[in-house]
């Protein structure tokens, strides 16, 4: 699966549970929370001040 912007922290970690440690490793703990689960990749990031771009590189190349 290719991720973007736009995809929910729950369906990453549903489709391709591997990558909870990059988003673990950039600062996301919060991956447990209910809320979390259907936020966006970009609002997530938002919040922790990350850049998406970069997690968007890391998520789709690792």
């Amino acid at each position: 699966m290719n991720f973007n912007k736009n995809t929910r922290i729950g369906e990453i970690l549903e489709q391709a549970p591997e990558k909870a440690d990059i988003l673990l490793e950039i600062g996301m703990h919060c991956l447990g929370c209910p809320a979390s689960q259907m936020e966006t990749l970009e609002e997530a990031c938002e919040v922790h001040g990350i850049d998406v771009n970069e997690v968007l590189e890391k998520l789709n190349n690792d």
